[in-house]
């Protein structure tokens, strides 16, 4: 399996079905975070998603992109309460999982009227 499917299916298990179970599958036990709102490691990301997932997320991918050990996610992030948000997150892998993450976010931008024909995603 490739890294961008390995990220397409934790997408998928993890942020649309809300599936904490799936973490140790995924998620390095010592895996740098460089969000600075989430604490580092597996057990940093637990928190995290036992946080994240209460807004209910949906995650939809527009555009992913591997190269190497680096896997790009550009998605529209819709969260329960109906704010969206536009993310690209970037994960490096090692051994098939998670290994690290960093992440660029413009939040809420569903009332956003933009200065051109060409969407926000």
């Amino acid at each position: 399996m490739t890294n961008k499917q390995i990220v397409m299916n934790f997408y998928e298990e993890f942020f649309n079905n809300w599936d904490k179970s799936v973490i140790d599958k995924y998620i390095k036990e010592d895996y740098i975070q460089h969000n600075p709102n989430a604490e580092t490691g597996r057990e940093g990301f637990r928190k995290f998603g036992d946080f994240f997932l209460a807004m209910k997320p949906h995650m939809d991918i527009v555009k992913i992109a591997e190269e190497g050990d680096l896997v790009f996610v550009f998605f529209k992030c819709t969260m329960g309460n109906g704010s969206i948000n536009k993310v690209c997150d970037i994960y490096r892998l090692e051994d098939g999982m998670l290994a690290e993450h960093w992440d660029v976010v413009e939040h809420d931008v569903g009332g956003i009227v933009a200065k051109h024909d060409n969407g926000l995603f």
